[in-house]
């Protein structure tokens, strides 16, 4: 497990001296790396995995591994090994995810769709456990962060797979929250938008034939209407991490479910 070694200013999530600590998967690349990079932007320290070893932004406190979130035997390691440099975690994201298979679920093949959801639900389903018995080992609040979709609401043709994937990531995000609230987890499912990303690449590039709104995603495009990774990772940190401003569940609510706003000013 590789390491990075630098310095850090800010204060924690728990007004500590210390600045925070946050935990991402897959963090090599799109959104993952710009929360990286945002978080480092901030004098965070950084638990990076995914399944390609990610680079830590220049500088930044980190730990590296290439993890298979799948595999919650070598999540919890990796989470181990965070906590031992760095002595607590205080943000999760649980950001790693496929959109693979497209198509009608009637001609996917059945392995891919089994390691879709292997990735998509039991991922983040291993990711969110080894945080909330982390967050119950010691004190003060932690917050989780699921990264979830528009998918998770809306039916698209040619994404079975990811819709059901993403609708069980917000209603797991509800759960563990109402179980977790009292050890002082907070619960937030994300959905980031419409990310300039190499996933948004390779849903532009698929046949219609295959997936039928395709040229919806074309022309926000072409239209210049993509977020940025940066924008995204502002957002969470501020609605999610900052106690000075982070939104917490209401009255009887497990989660925090938000959409990340349109840097554009669109609805």
């Amino acid at each position: 497990m590789a390491t990075a070694e630098a310095t850090a200013d800010g204060r924690g999530a728990d007004g500590s001296a210390d600045p925070p600590v946050v935990v991402i998967t897959g963090a090599s690349r799109g959104i993952g790396a710009g929360l990286a990079a945002g978080a480092a932007a901030r004098g965070m320290r950084l638990g990076l995995c995914a399944r390609t070893v990610p680079a830590p932004p220049a500088g930044a406190p980190a730990v590296v591994a290439s993890v298979d979130v799948a595999d919650a035997p070598a999540l919890d390691a990796f989470a181990d090994e965070v906590v031992r440099r760095f002595g607590r975690i205080d943000l999760w994201v649980n950001n790693a995810g496929v959109l693979d298979p497209i198509g009608p679920l009637a001609d996917a093949p059945l392995a891919e769709v089994a390691r879709h959801f292997d990735t998509n639900v039991l991922g983040v389903a291993h990711g969110s456990a080894v945080f909330a018995r982390h967050v119950r080992s010691r004190p003060g609040a932690g917050s989780l962060v699921n990264i979830s979709s528009g998918a998770a609401v809306s039916p698209y043709r040619g994404w079975a797979p990811y819709c059901a994937s993403k609708a069980a990531v917000e209603m797991l995000t509800e759960v563990v929250g109402l179980e977790e609230r009292g050890a002082g987890l907070l619960a937030y499912a994300v959905s980031p938008g419409v990310v300039d990303t190499d996933m948004q690449a390779l849903i532009r590039g698929t046949p219609a034939r295959s997936f039928p709104d395709v040229e919806r995603f074309r022309r926000l495009h072409d239209e210049e209407g993509l977020a940025t990774a940066a924008w995204v990772a502002a957002c969470i940190f501020e609605r999610c991490l900052d106690p000075g401003t982070r939104w917490e569940p209401g009255e009887g609510r497990g989660s925090v479910r938000f959409r990340v706003p349109d840097p554009h000013g669109g609805a």
